[in-house]
């Protein structure tokens, strides 16, 4: 009896500590939003709600197409949120370059009723006041959703921040320009709608993220290359004032992106309307969405309008009148995008002297190219740091030299694993994502233990900003801030090390030059 009644106690004691040591399913179940009440449901395990498909705004369709984003009707009952709501208007995905489907948003559905956002969240208590993280996706500001497989914010969530994850229009829906539109407006402006849905949703976060177990006051919005164009954009808008606290800009920092003008913008929509055979903004609404899909517009991307963008971001940035945020940034080693072919050596070197003539030896001493496989290199290279590189650097440089805020900033040179025609990429453009979201498994390549090493790492560090605005945490590899002189940043590889940023030569060569091809 007392062997047995020992074994009663050990068993007793042994379920104790499981359940003690268990993962502890979020409580939170139907919430009432301000529009109507919505359920979720949990992961495997129940350690992390989710409520996806949650609208933001009205549908922008029929008289609401080309609108600022307005009020959601309120509904009766319960509404499901256990799906993902529809992808913008886009044409449909399919994988290209290095880009596997894994990258992109699912085939169906597809729609211009598509301003729904997503929450992950593991708060105990909807008065747990965790820290928030806003992502924003990229897609050329032509593509993309919060479906993306990768985009997955479970991972995340259980490391103690609400995860959000928002739809905003893309391609003629989301940035159009038009002489009627600019005069319907009340702001004398038109051509940023998908920068005025990602305003609308940080508005419903700072509604609502409390209600998740979210923090208002503690708020961080992360994108990657145009969604990190776009954080630039709202870091620099008026509009976007109060809304958030940090930022995090991967692969897309806007300070070199040739903005229109309104004039600009407005002409290019108008030459659209024209090729769409639709004389007034009127029959501009009334085309199918496929129609407007068929004959894309020559501009895409915010529009320095006047109203969400005043002048351009690094213009406004450089005034000091922004949003005051802690930033961590950077770019990957591989991710230089070309606007065409590669060209030859010697018509490579020709068109750099004809774009930078007294300063074309000097750049060719950077970027060599006397001979065919180095100048491949010396175009892929160029690409990157002129359109990823150099932004990011001057960002950096200006939070620590002149706006006086920490920057942390790394450089991501991970060789993603592959086989076939991926292997070519090496640490490619977006290749960076899946890690930080510690979702190598929604991706099909052959991981080896320490990438799985090498997100975790990541997420910490990604996650440990969000709460503090710092990355640095125990047992993590010491990231220093970016500072003049040292200029340090964190070469996130196999083994993560802070190092000098190696291409500092070229890109302060580069920053000096009068202007930019």
């Amino acid at each position: 009896m007392r062997r047995l009644s020992f074994l009663l106690v050990l068993l007793a004691l042994a379920v104790f500590t499981a359940l003690a040591t268990s993962p502890k399913p979020s409580p939170l179940g139907v919430i009432a939003t301000r529009s109507g009440r919505i359920a979720g449901g949990r992961t495997a395990g129940g350690q992390v709600a989710y409520y996806k498909g949650i609208p933001f705004a009205a549908p922008p369709v029929g008289p609401l197409r080309w609108k600022a984003p307005q009020p959601v009707a309120p509904w009766a009952g319960i509404r499901a949120c256990r799906e993902f709501g529809p992808s913008p208007m886009q044409a449909a995905p399919a994988p290209f370059s290095m880009w596997s489907e894994e990258f992109l948003i699912p085939k169906a559905p597809i729609s211009e009723d598509c301003l729904y956002l997503n929450v992950w969240t593991n708060a105990p208590s909807a008065a747990a006041r965790q820290p928030v993280l806003v992502w924003i996706y990229g897609g050329g500001f032509m593509s993309g959703g919060s479906a993306v497989p990768i985009y997955d914010g479970t991972e995340l969530a259980k490391r103690g921040i609400v995860v959000v994850s928002i739809n905003y229009r893309v391609g003629p829906f989301g940035f159009m320009a038009h002489p009627e539109l600019t005069r319907e407006s009340p702001h004398k402006a038109s051509g940023n709608y998908g920068l005025l849905d990602q305003v609308a949703a940080l508005q419903w976060v700072q509604q609502h993220i409390a209600l998740f177990g979210g923090d208002p006051s503690r708020v961080t919005i992360a994108g990657q290359s145009a969604g990190a164009m776009s954080v630039t954009c709202l870091v620099a808008s008026p509009l976007a004032k109060g809304l958030f606290h940090q930022a995090i800009a991967e692969s897309g920092a806007a300070f070199a992106r040739p903005y229109p003008s309104l004039a600009q913008a407005e002409q290019a929509g108008a030459q659209y309307a024209q090729e769409l055979q639709a004389p007034s903004l009127a029959a501009l609404r009334q085309l199918p969405a496929e129609a407007l899909l068929n004959h894309l517009p020559a501009m895409k991307g915010p529009v320095l309008d006047g109203f969400v963008l005043p002048t351009s971001p690094a213009a406004l940035l450089r005034q000091g009148n922004s949003n005051a945020v802690a930033l961590l940034t950077g770019w990957n080693e591989d991710e230089g995008l070309l606007d065409g072919p590669l060209l030859p050596a010697a018509e490579f070197r020709q068109r750099i002297h004809q774009q930078y003539g007294s300063h074309a030896d000097s750049l060719l001493h950077f970027y060599p190219a006397d001979e065919e496989p180095a100048a491949a290199t010396a175009q892929l290279h160029l690409a990157r740091d002129l359109r990823f590189g150099l932004p990011t650097y001057n960002w950096a440089t200006l939070q620590d030299q002149q706006l006086q805020r920490p920057a942390y900033v790394y450089r991501f040179a991970r060789k993603v694993p592959a086989t076939g025609e991926y292997l070519k990429y090496g640490a490619f453009h977006t290749g960076e994502v899946p890690y930080v979201f510690n979702t190598l498994k929604a991706v099909r390549r052959p991981w080896e233990p320490t990438d799985y090493q090498l997100a975790e790492t990541m997420a910490s560090y990604w996650v440990n900003f969000v709460r503090s605005g710092n990355p640095n945490g125990p047992g993590l590899p010491p990231w220093s801030a970016f500072h003049t002189p040292n200029q340090q940043v964190m070469v996130l590889d196999l083994t993560p090390a802070a190092k000098p940023l190696p291409d500092r030569a070229r890109l302060t060569f580069l920053r000096a030059l009068p202007t930019q091809p």
